[in-house]
């Protein structure tokens, strides 16, 4: 069946219908899209996909409401909002639109539905407060697209429906960034395991540029490696710590103290590199002109965590 129209509601708009029209759109690039209350629009028909209003919930008649009771539910009785809702039905098609290789598409279609869609329909039914963020609550996504909505006194003809439309791309592209970030780092996660078995039992991983490489390092269990070298944009290469946790500051192994804020003529001193140009005050990164020279810096540092 041809998709002719996309149908939500109209007045002031959340996040979970703004981003159902994400996907939707991306889907559907020739339906048209009508936010409206009218019975007639929200009522399932032939061409429709009506979301977000309307009042039941019912994937094949192309409806996909959450306000009625009973409020759908995920298998472990969380809400869904209508965002969940056309994710679970639709996400598969819009990975594939955004070229998402088949071998990562449920890894991905799971993950993005755990981190990103789920808070979405958490805060919308109220089963989550974004106050629970503390002082990041007003940074958080729901919040954010919610501020492109109209002020309180812009109620000019039409002020809804702008806002809707100039919010869309807004939120487009964060729900794009994060997909394409999700099947980045599987990419990434096959070049490092590859890089891995090439280090073998050395305590340097050396990457042929920069990428994600913590997870593949702990799924490898690869505990012998201490420091990463890979080239960077400019020309000159990196050396960088691994950090202990992903939600931590705490390495593996520092760099050593004696670099820590040297830039040049001073780092090369106190390190007898030449062509070291700089190591950040914390100690998780120092930067040098060759190849040479980050595999020498490396090999001082890993000295240094074994002396």
């Amino acid at each position: 069946m041809t998709i002719t129209h996309l149908v939500t509601h109209s007045g002031g708009f959340h996040a979970d219908e703004l981003l159902s029209s994400v996907i939707l759109t991306r889907l559907f690039p020739d339906a048209e899209l009508i936010r409206t209350r009218d019975g007639a629009w929200i009522t399932p028909g032939a061409g429709k996909i009506i979301y977000d209003v309307g009042r039941a919930f019912d994937a094949e008649a192309g409806i996909f409401d959450h306000h009625q009771r009973p409020i759908p539910l995920r298998e472990d009785g969380q809400p869904y909002s209508s965002f969940g809702l056309i994710w679970a039905q639709y996400g598969r098609d819009y990975l594939r639109a955004m070229d998402v290789p088949e071998a990562h598409l449920d890894d991905i279609h799971q993950s993005f539905d755990r981190g990103f869609v789920l808070p979405v329909d958490l805060i919308d039914n109220g089963a989550m407060n974004p106050s629970e963020a503390g002082v990041l609550a007003g940074l958080t996504l729901p919040v954010l697209l919610e501020t492109l909505k109209p002020q309180f006194d812009d109620r000019g003809a039409g002020a809804d429906d702008a806002a809707f439309m100039a919010a869309l791309p807004v939120a487009r592209a964060f729900v794009e960034a994060s997909i394409k970030g999700k099947a980045a780092k599987r990419r990434a996660h096959a070049m490092v395991t590859e890089a891995i078995v090439a280090a073998g039992e050395g305590a340097v991983l050396e990457l042929p540029m920069g990428m994600p490489f913590r997870a593949a390092v702990v799924d490898a269990e690869a505990d012998h490696l201490l420091f990463v070298i890979h080239p960077r944009d400019g020309g000159d290469w990196a050396v960088t710590t691994i950090r202990k946790e992903g939600g931590s500051f705490e390495n593996r192994a520092d760099l050593p103290e004696a670099w820590a804020g040297l830039t040049d003529a001073d780092l090369e001193a106190a390190s007898g590199v030449a062509g070291a140009k700089f190591c950040h005050n914390g100690r998780f990164i120092a930067v040098a002109a060759t190849r040479e020279a980050a595999v020498e810096m490396a090999r001082l540092a890993v000295e240094a965590v074994r002396a």
